[in-house]
Formats: structure tokens, C-alpha cells, sequence
């Protein structure tokens, strides 16, 4: 790995877990290789690569992170019609193999499903789970208002035309990791509230986000669009039945998913403590206040 690699991707390196499947699920580390686990769930479109916006983080609080890419995304392989209440057992093969008896979940945006239903799964293994500008149950959501405009018309087609929506995704793959111009870089930065702006522009993070994004489209050619439609369908599970600590925080800025939204997903947990920044984002939280979610929780779950 050159200098410039190692500054953009702080890995330890990729582990392949093998299931019993034969399936192979890839694995990369951050943060301290001696700390207490913590499984990171990367959002959408992104892969195992997007931790590395959390290594920081994860050194100064002890953690060691563990990011996992989904099937189909990054270098694991592709599981056909998935659901989401196939995580949990893939979760816990994996976590035997790393020697991780019992944990802790993270999730971002569109990793925060995981982290409940992983919560929900494995009480018996997972010690407490955090969800970070988390992507709420949209499969019976009528009301789609509080979702960024992209999102709102990806699930009204998916809802109508899900092959066709397959066909598409398979087709602009090769386009999707053409690194864009720098002039392409600003018009974004001016389109996205100031908040995602500013922690974009933090030194690096460009370059990391990239990584995770081009990073998912890596896998099967249908990996990044099987793992959207998990957001359509049911998740499986109801979030009232979670008994593991929760950890939910968000920005009162994210224009990708409304706080409502988060409001109303924190108000079904039980127990559930909820935080809700002022000044931050959708990007913005997950990179300025990585710090303090993974101090909290580590701190959370401490007597089970």
C-alpha cells in the first residue's frame, strides 16, 4: 500500500471469511486490533471501505472496527433474494470466525437496518447497537415527504417497476466508478447543505467516501441493486420487540431522511436514547461526531 493509499484507506487488511455456505464475506479492521468489537455497517451506495472515516475515532476510544461488506457489495459474495432477516445469521458466523464472542453494532445510513435487526436477532451477543442518520422501514411508508427527492423517486419505480429498475442498475455499473472531475466535486459540495459540505471538505474524507462508494459496485453486477431493494421490502421484524440497548443519532440538517423520520423510528425502540444534533447533517454527523458515538457506545450495554 503507497502513502497516499494508506492515508486515504487505514486498514489493518481484508479478511475473507468463508460461511458454511461457501459464500465469502470480506472484512476489513480499523481503529485498535486489540480493542473491543464493534461490527460497522456501511450505507448505500458504499462498502467495507467507508469505515475508514471511523479509524480515528475507533483508535482514540479503543475500539477495533470491524466493517463487513453486504453480500453482492465490495468483495463478497452475492446471495440472491436476501432479506434482511438473513443478516443476523451471516453476523454471527462471521463474528465466531473473527473470535468475537459478544459485540457491539454500528450502523450508517443505510447500515442502520442491520444494526437493529442484529440487535433484535442476537440479544444474546450483541451488547448494545447504534444507528447513525439511519434509513427508517419504508416498505408501507405512504408518505414519502421526508425523504431526500432521489430516494422518494427510486422507491416509487422500484415499487412499480422493480425488473426494470434491475436492467438500469446493471447498466450504468460501468459508468458508476468514473472517478468525477473536480469541478463536478464543487457543484456537489454547493448542492448539499452547508453542514455535509464543511465535513466533506475535511482533510481526507473526500477521498475515503469515494472509496466506499466506488468500493460497492465492485461486487456482483447485481450487488448494489439488491441491496437497495432491501430498504422496499419488509424488514421482518417489529422495532418495539428490540431488548438491547439503542443508540440513535441524528442530524436536525440530514435532507437525505427528515429527523421525523428518525423521531418516529427512536419513539418505537424501547429504551432507546436518542440524539439529535442541531448543526450537522446527513454526512456531517457520521464524520464530525464519529468520536462521541463510538465512546457512547462503548459505554452502553456495560452491565449485560
Amino acid at each position: 500500500m503507497t502513502g497516499e493509499e494508506a492515508e486515504r484507506n487505514p486498514a489493518a487488511g481484508t479478511e475473507l471469511v468463508t460461511l458454511r455456505s461457501g459464500r465469502r464475506v470480506a472484512v476489513e479492521s480499523y481503529g485498535d486490533p486489540h480493542g473491543q468489537p464493534v461490527f460497522f455497517f456501511h450505507g448505500w451506495p458504499s462498502s467495507r471501505w467507508q469505515g475508514a472515516v471511523a479509524h480515528e475515532a475507533a483508535v482514540a476510544t479503543g475500539a477495533r472496527l470491524l466493517a463487513v461488506d453486504r453480500p453482492g457489495v465490495g468483495d463478497s459474495d452475492y446471495h440472491a433474494e436476501r432479506r434482511l432477516l438473513d443478516w443476523p445469521p451471516l453476523l454471527a458466523e462471521v463474528a465466531d470466525q473473527l473470535g468475537c464472542d459478544r459485540f457491539r453494532v454500528l450502523g450508517v445510513s443505510g447500515g442502520g437496518p442491520y444494526a437493529l435487526v442484529s440487535a433484535w436477532a442476537l440479544p444474546a451477543r450483541v451488547q448494545a447497537a447504534a444507528v447513525c442518520c439511519g434509513v427508517p422501514p419504508l416498505s408501507e411508508r405512504a408518505d414519502t415527504t421526508a425523504l431526500m427527492p432521489i430516494y422518494r423517486m427510486l422507491l416509487h419505480l422500484y415499487r412499480r417497476r422493480p425488473a426494470a429498475m434491475r436492467i438500469a442498475f446493471r447498466a450504468i455499473r460501468p459508468l458508476a466508478t468514473v472517478r468525477p472531475p473536480g469541478w463536478a466535486w464543487r457543484l456537489l459540495l454547493r448542492a448539499i447543505p452547508k453542514e455535509d459540505a464543511a465535513a466533506l471538505s475535511m482533510p481526507g474524507m473526500q477521498e475515503r467516501a469515494w472509496c466506499g462508494y466506488a468500493g460497492s459496485w465492485k461486487g456482483d453486477r447485481d450487488g448494489v441493486f439488491s441491496d437497495a431493494q432491501i430498504y422496499a421490502q419488509p424488514w421482518g421484524f417489529r422495532p418495539e420487540e428490540i431488548r438491547v440497548p439503542v443508540r440513535l443519532w441524528h442530524g436536525r440538517e440530514d435532507r437525505n431522511f427528515r429527523c421525523s423520520v428518525a423521531e418516529e423510528l427512536a419513539a418505537c425502540i424501547p429504551g432507546c436514547t436518542a440524539t439529535f444534533l442541531e448543526s450537522e447533517g446527513h454526512y456531517s454527523i457520521a464524520f464530525r461526531q464519529c468520536e462521541a458515538i463510538l465512546r457512547d457506545l462503548l459505554s452502553a450495554g456495560q452491565q449485560r
